[in-house]
């Protein structure tokens, strides 16, 4: 009795089904499939014109760059002109604080073949002789602020000398055990060095829309730079 009344909702399920199909079958036949189609063609019509005129607005969306006065470079953008740095951060703006800032906007920190690529298309920072027009030398410079040459931080590093330590290190925290299982002593304390002087980044100028590389500054050393964007992320620029 139990095992019956499991079963019954399910059965009375099925029969519905069945007799609304059947019902169904016999309305459509009676019907001589008048309301399967329309006997004028005016919906057909207005249907494909609905459908062009879809199609056409379609082809015309684009992914843009997610950032206003960008340098469009196909598949991913590149800021126009160098990240802006507000007053307070000046002379903090190395490496972790530019790939943080890129990764906050949205963005990343481009690397050296990424940014010489973009040389005939970015106004890129370079020397005092070169075009102020086509690249980021300054016009009018200020000798008060000095005239120098320019460059620009990328996201590639290199090491200035060998060992495990030239890229930094984290040391040996206080209070840190040996694996007493294995017979380990307690590892002697030593300070971390997350921004060691012996790891570089590499930096590049425009070099009359050539590009070129401009060597090496520590990771520690403040530095201009400009972020990078894919096409139809959620970029923004500092301080939005």
């Amino acid at each position: 009795m139990n095992r019956a009344r499991t079963r019954d909702p399910l059965a009375r399920r099925i029969a519905v089904a069945a007799l609304i199909l059947a019902l169904a079958g016999t309305v459509f036949s009676m019907a001589g499939g008048v309301l399967a189609k329309p006997k004028h063609s005016s919906a057909k019509k207005a249907e494909k014109r609905f459908k062009r005129k879809l199609n056409a607005r379609i082809a015309k969306l684009k992914i843009a760059c997610p950032i206003p006065e960008a340098v469009d470079l196909g598949t991913w953008c590149l800021e126009s002109s160098v990240h802006p740095i507000p007053p307070e951060d000046l002379g903090k703006n190395d490496y972790l604080y530019a790939a943080q800032t890129c990764v906050k906007a949205g963005g990343w920190l481009p690397s050296a073949a990424q940014l010489l690529g973009a040389a005939p298309r970015a106004k890129l920072q370079s020397t005092i002789d070169d075009n102020p027009v086509t690249s980021g030398a300054d016009e009018f410079p200020d000798p008060k602020n000095g005239i120098k040459d320019g460059r620009e931080m990328s996201s590639d590093l290199f090491t200035t000398t060998a060992g495990d330590a030239a890229a930094g290190s984290e040391g040996v925290t206080p209070g840190s055990k040996g694996n007493t299982s294995l017979g380990e002593p307690d590892p002697v304390p030593l300070p971390a060095d997350p921004l060691p002087g012996t790891l570089d980044y590499v930096t590049v100028y425009d070099n009359h829309n050539l590009g070129g590389f401009a060597g090496g500054a520590p990771v520690g050393k403040a530095e201009k730079f400009r972020c990078a964007f894919a096409k139809g992320a959620q970029g923004r620029r500092f301080g939005d």
